[in-house]
């Protein structure tokens, strides 16, 4: 199976593209491999699957205590998917990654520790389905509001459906330092 591991200018945030095999009966696409992933140099002790309908937005979500880096992928549908570096002390402080994931285009998007998370739905729904290398913690988790204009994100969506909490999210300037994690270099 043939794998690519495609370094962006985030560092650490890596976009992965593997190969699918198709024929008359749908198709077969390796979504992790414990050796082949080997390069991530991660252990995964928690996978999620979530399901959207289009033009809801999640995030951005970071944990500072037990923080997740995350590989993703999409079963069904598209998605815009999001990495926000709010490291304190980064060179790449409040710049932002994006990319498309999508059922059919065999990309995956890893994303450590360290940088808040968030993806909008670009088809009519999409199944996210993701693997995280801490558990969830419910009392750790930040967010960080998706429309921060000193971040800038170019989301293609303009009235994203939003929960309760991810409205109510701060801009990363009103975040205090200390709920911010720490660049290690």
């Amino acid at each position: 199976m043939k794998i690519t591991f495609n370094e962006t200018a985030m560092k650490g945030v890596i976009v992965i593209e593997s190969e699918k095999f198709e024929d008359h009966r749908g198709y077969f696409r390796e979504v992790y491999h414990s050796v082949s992933y080997g390069p991530l140099g991660k252990d995964f002790l928690q996978d999620n699957l979530s399901y959207s309908k289009k033009n809801v937005l999640r995030g951005l979500h970071y944990q500072l205590t037990n923080p997740q880096g995350k590989l993703i992928s999409v079963v069904r549908g598209e998605i815009f998917d999001v990495a926000v570096d709010i490291m304190r002390g980064s060179p790449s402080f409040g710049e932002w990654f994006g990319v498309v994931l999508s059922a059919t285009n065999n990309k995956q998007i890893y994303i450590p520790p360290g940088y808040a998370h968030g993806f909008c739905v670009l088809s009519e729904y999409a199944d996210v389905y993701y693997k995280c290398t801490e558990l969830y913690s419910p009392g750790d988790e930040y967010s960080l509001i998706w429309s921060d204009v000193s971040v800038n994100i170019d989301w293609p969506v303009s009235a994203p459906i939003l929960s309760k909490k991810d409205q109510g999210a701060p801009a990363l300037a009103q975040i205090p330092e200390e709920l911010l994690p720490e660049y290690k270099g």
